[in-house]
């Protein structure tokens, strides 16, 4: 796709959802780590629920901590890996109470050094958090990257830098939550409903699906 073309592509997503946000539910940047670190391989709904009653009785590291982990797991057992995650959450809220006053850090690398938490998840986090125009890619994000020709690639990380190239630096911070919901809800990886594409002018996917 050319580079005009991904400013069209974009902006029709923006006017479609002039204000793109986060599914996931949270209060500040140590509830959005959680929550972040939780949805791996989860849903946001149900990640939500799961923290509905985590964060009402654990919504700063110190909390987590004293929780435990088996009482951080007993919240999260509805969502995959919860074994893993909730060591994981356990571990990097004694993180940030050991090495950064109980803070979440804005820089990558001391993101990426707290347990369970790795490119994508800090990507997130940054972004969200921090304002920073960063970019995420999931699986929704890595299958958009593809199909629509927007920004190639073999791998998450080769996507995430041609977004960084391609993406106008004034859409970066917000492509990030329009592709992923526009993945979400319309172009859908069994069969992508193109014919309420409001982008599919612009898009290179070649066999684009009528309305049912």
């Amino acid at each position: 796709m050319p580079r005009e073309d991904v400013r069209h592509f974009l902006e029709a997503l923006a006017r479609a959802t002039p204000d793109p946000k986060s599914e996931l539910h949270y209060a500040d940047p140590f509830t959005l780590l959680v929550a972040v670190v939780l949805s791996a391989q989860a849903t946001d709904v149900g990640v939500n629920r799961a923290t509905a009653t985590l964060f009402r009785d654990a919504a700063a590291p110190a909390a987590m901590v004293a929780l435990g982990e088996a009482g951080i797991a007993r919240h999260i057992r509805s969502i995959g890996l919860w074994q893993t995650k909730a060591r994981n959450v356990l571990g990097l809220s004694q993180a940030l109470l050991d090495h950064h006053d109980g803070n979440v850090p804005a820089e990558r690398a001391a993101l990426e050094a707290l347990p369970g938490v790795g490119r994508k998840t800090a990507n997130v986090v940054l972004n969200v958090a921090f304002g920073e125009p960063t970019m995420a890619v999931d699986t929704h994000i890595f299958r958009l990257g593809n199909r629509t020709g927007i920004a190639p690639g073999k791998t998450p990380r080769a996507v995430e830098d041609a977004l960084l190239r391609r993406v106008p630096p004034e859409l970066l911070r917000d492509a990030h939550h329009l592709l992923i919901l526009h993945g979400r809800y319309v172009c859908k990886a069994r069969r992508p409903e193109c014919w309420r594409c409001v982008a599919a002018a612009w898009c290179r996917f070649g066999a684009k699906t009528p309305a049912p």
